[in-house]
């Protein structure tokens, strides 16, 4: 089936809803032509309807940990697997996150390459499109040091940098500050010195690679030195987590792209063990979603990323929980949508082929059976989605 089209009642194009009726015409993996006249259906093209249905740009998870298996302390366990048996791990992710509608990952920490050495053998294409950091850049014993990725002095990272590139990263992921599950870091800290973060940055730019950082605290560092993206951004302090508002307007005069990573299945209930990690760093849910709102009323550019995989609540293939929490914290559900479209395939380094629904881009496509813009929860439940033009479910 080369050449077949969609008919939906309306259509979401990665910026905004196109209400009304939309023909999308699909060809070869691409999108041929976008119409209004839902009538326009060329001779001998076969024609799937959904009278209620609305049409997306296949998703963009911009945080997933593909290696980790979203079991108890899934990355932890990662440095006694086998890399053989990582790579059914990687491909079952991929499918669960395929099935949610996300047709393009940014995997941010794998075990020593794993990821980025599966993309290499990949023979098929019925999965989504991965780009990846390879091991995050951590110093000796931070954060997720078990995947491999130490190094420490201003040469330490950039010869790190020089390692990813050689191994086909698409950007490079710094610690820089520690994490809630690895013990014995301080979430409240930075891991490396301006001068190392810095020279991380510059190194990696010289490669063309973009950085983005894990900041729980060390947000106003990872702003100083320059990065292009910031995790979680959660500005945990001694005294807990609030995102001032000065520094949010800062965050959106600089145009870095900021993942919240938001997001965890509601059916799953959090060991307490778990909760009281993350209350001693000030983490509850109330302090994220305040701090996301803030980040929003400032401008900031808010990507979509869920950290699928990393345990029970955070299973791959959870992203539309993210949105659903995105518009809980005051987030207009267009907002949002382009969060995990258009944006989330710009900082992707994709904005030029993915992210919208617009001749010439490839048919990655969601279709879910309702208005998101009205009720964002519909994006629990596709109709269909597809990869490169084909139907996947």
């Amino acid at each position: 089936m080369t050449k077949h089209a969609v008919r939906v009642a309306r259509m979401f194009d990665g910026e905004r809803l196109v209400d009304g009726g939309a023909l999308v015409l699909l060809d070869g993996g691409r999108i041929a032509d976008v119409r209004r006249d839902r009538a326009a259906v060329p001779e001998g093209w076969p024609v799937r309807d959904e009278p209620n249905g609305t049409l997306l740009p296949g998703l963009v998870d911009a945080h997933v940990h593909l290696c980790a298996d979203a079991g108890p302390d899934a990355l932890g366990r990662l440095a006694e697997q086998r890399e053989a048996g990582l790579d059914a791990v990687v491909e079952a992710s991929l499918r669960k996150h395929l099935a949610a509608g996300v047709t393009t990952v940014r995997d941010l920490g794998d075990r020593r390459g794993a990821v980025l050495r599966w993309r290499d053998r990949r023979v098929r294409d019925d999965l989504p499109t991965v780009v990846g950091s390879g091991a995050p850049l951590t110093s000796v014993g931070g954060h997720c040091w078990s995947l491999g990725g130490e190094a420490s002095g201003v040469d330490g990272v950039r010869e790190a940098v020089r390692l990813r590139a050689a191994a086909g990263a698409d950007l490079v992921k710094v610690m820089a500050s520690g994490g809630v599950f690895t013990p014995g870091t301080d979430t409240t800290r930075p891991q490396f010195t301006d001068e190392e973060l810095t020279a991380a940055l510059a190194q990696a730019h010289d490669l063309d690679l973009p950085v983005t950082a894990h900041a729980l605290s060390a947000v106003e560092q990872a702003l100083r030195v320059g990065v292009d993206g910031i995790e979680h951004c959660t500005c945990v302090t001694v005294t807990g987590a609030r995102v001032p508002a000065e520094l949010a307007d800062r965050l959106a005069a600089s145009g870095v792209a900021v993942c919240a990573t938001l997001g965890t299945d509601p059916a799953v209930v959090t060991p307490p063990e778990v909760v009281e990690m993350a209350a001693r760093a000030g983490l509850s849910e109330a302090a994220l979603r305040e701090g996301v709102a803030t980040l929003h009323r400032a401008g900031v550019r808010l990507v979509a990323g869920s950290d699928a995989g990393l345990g029970p609540a955070k299973p791959h293939g959870i992203l539309p929980e993210t949105l659903v929490e995105y518009v809980a914290c005051g987030i207009p559900a267009t907002v949002a949508l382009a969060a995990a479209t258009s944006v989330g395939a710009e900082v992707c380094g994709l904005g030029r082929r993915k992210g919208r629904v617009r001749p010439g881009f490839e048919a990655d496509l969601l279709i879910v059976d309702g208005d998101p813009t009205s009720d964002i929860t519909v994006l629990r439940r596709p109709l269909a989605v597809y990869r490169a033009g084909v139907p996947v479910r």
